[in-house]
């Protein structure tokens, strides 16, 4: 196995602790200020999954396009994440 598999493992991982830790916790917080930025977290999370695995349609894609991609989810997850912040902090 090379490293950047190991890597792409690990962050698999990590993602999948992060997506299930954070859906139970939606589960028991639902409503109010801390379920909705347990879904803010949940929607940054599922952007920067999207981004980090746009890199497996490199056989299928050229790698400008994918770097593209992987720039234009990055920038939408953090960008839903401070302008939910925003909105969740004004209300």
């Amino acid at each position: 196995m090379s490293a950047q598999t190991v890597i792409l493992i690990f962050t698999l991982v990590i993602y999948m602790i992060i997506i299930f830790v954070f859906n139970k916790a939606r589960k028991k917080y639902a409503g109010g200020k801390v379920g909705e930025v347990i879904n803010l977290i949940l929607v940054t999370v599922a952007l920067l999954f999207i981004a980090d695995y746009a890199g497996m349609l490199s056989s299928y894609v050229d790698r400008e396009i994918i770097d593209i991609v992987k720039a234009l989810f990055r920038t939408a997850g953090l960008s839903f994440l401070a302008y939910g912040g925003v909105r969740v902090a004004d209300s």
